[in-house]
């Protein structure tokens, strides 16, 4: 299995304009640091998108889905930092879904990233899981060109703790329903993987809804516990 855990979370997002370059300092110096050293998490990574909106998306890998309703995590969300409260008010167009690992298969972490949001056809549920759990999802992940892919079941309750945080960004977040993501290391077959999950004999031909949400990604930056726990001091505590 590719995912360390059967946890997820992933958040898109853009920003207000001219707040890219402080957000960047902010969560490579200290909002991820601060995420993925709280217990359970296991691994951070952000995404820069190549082709549109939202800017942002920023994936957590984590021990299990009810990491994301652990009292140590509920407490950083609730008591933000002055960095973090500064610039979450700059978030625009939040979609944060805390996730369920339904399956995941390859290796590593990509240099490129597809993420589709999407829903099932109703009774075509267990039909479009199995045919991208055991045929779409295992075929690319083996293909040259990519190495991992993995599919996401968004938990609705836990996404929808309210927090602080919530808070701050002022509207309510947007929680996706299925998430699927394609890593890669080759930006050509990736897009070329796209178009052959969003074509009829895709997505759309084993139960999916019309209309997913689509975007194409690059690594700007990772980070895993083991040195965002070396590191992480609390603001103003020690």
């Amino acid at each position: 299995m590719a995912l360390p855990g059967k946890g997820c979370f992933v958040c898109w997002y853009d920003l207000k304009p001219g707040r890219d370059a402080d957000h960047d300092h902010w969560h490579t110096h200290e909002h991820m640091i601060e995420r993925v050293a709280i217990p359970g998490f296991l691994r951070g990574c952000r995404y820069r998108s190549l082709i549109s909106s939202p800017r942002t998306c920023v994936i957590y890998h984590v021990e299990q889905v009810s990491t994301l309703n652990s009292p140590p995590y509920l407490a950083r969300l609730n008591d933000p930092t002055p960095w973090t409260t500064r610039t979450l008010q700059q978030f625009d167009g939040t979609n944060r879904t805390m996730c369920s690992v339904a399956s995941s298969h390859g290796l590593g972490i990509g240099g490129y990233l597809l993420t589709i949001q999407l829903s099932a056809k109703a009774g075509q549920g267990d039909a479009l899981q199995a045919w991208l759990s055991d045929d779409a999802l295992p075929a690319l992940s083996a293909r040259a060109g990519l190495c991992a892919a993995h599919l996401l079941i968004g938990d609705q309750d836990v996404s929808n703790t309210p927090t602080e945080e919530k808070k701050l960004r002022g509207t309510p977040d947007a929680v996706a329903d299925w998430i699927v993501l394609v890593e890669a290391y080759d930006q050509a077959v990736l897009e070329q993987a796209r178009a052959e999950l969003l074509g009829r004999d895709g997505l759309f031909g084993h139960g999916a809804e019309e209309g997913p949400l689509v975007g194409l990604y690059s690594l700007d930056f990772s980070l895993d516990e083991a040195e965002a726990k070396r590191v992480w001091r609390h603001p103003g505590k020690g």
